[in-house]
């Protein structure tokens, strides 16, 4: 059974990400109607209606991952650097929709998007070091954010 402090911990680590979530979907609905409708697109694109269950699924994986590490004390230093790590890019996370939908930029958004891949990769490594559950939870995001690189990628050279 849990104790109170690791629900806690659990359920705000879950909130910290989605709550991210919530903000990067201020920048994309203001924009999935209007703007990003008239985008040339790649053929491998997914419907708009893919994006709210997928991101909503990989919020809460993230969240979960970074309870683990959390619960491993933050007293340890490995821990504030994968907790870092992690704030870091789940900032560039939110950041990437402001870019991309806010201010309706494809290129400047693909070149955070890189940055945001690297910063997952490196909380990853990080993680792995504290617990190999929380940095094995963070792969399909890894793999989604690739996806979203290369369609980002295809969105910006289709519509230069």
């Amino acid at each position: 059974m849990f104790e109170k402090v690791g629900v806690f911990r659990l359920l705000a680590s879950v909130i910290i990400c989605q709550f991210a979530g919530v903000i990067g979907s201020i920048f994309t609905a203001s924009s999935l109607e209007s703007w990003y409708v008239f985008l040339e697109k790649p053929s491998f694109s997914p419907p708009s209606w893919v994006f709210f269950p997928v991101w909503t699924i990989l919020y809460t994986l993230m969240g979960i991952s970074l309870y683990l590490v959390w619960e491993q004390g933050l007293q340890q230093r490995e821990v504030k650097t994968g907790v870092f790590l992690f704030g870091l890019q789940l900032g560039l996370n939110t950041f990437w929709s402001l870019l991309f939908f806010g201010l309706r930029s494809p290129y400047y958004a693909f070149l955070e998007i890189l940055m945001l891949w690297v910063a997952i990769l490196l909380t990853m490594v990080r993680f792995w070091k504290v617990s190999r559950a929380a940095s094995i939870l963070l792969i399909p995001y890894a793999l989604w954010v690739s996806f979203a690189a290369l369609l980002n990628y295809q969105i910006w050279v289709l519509n230069l």
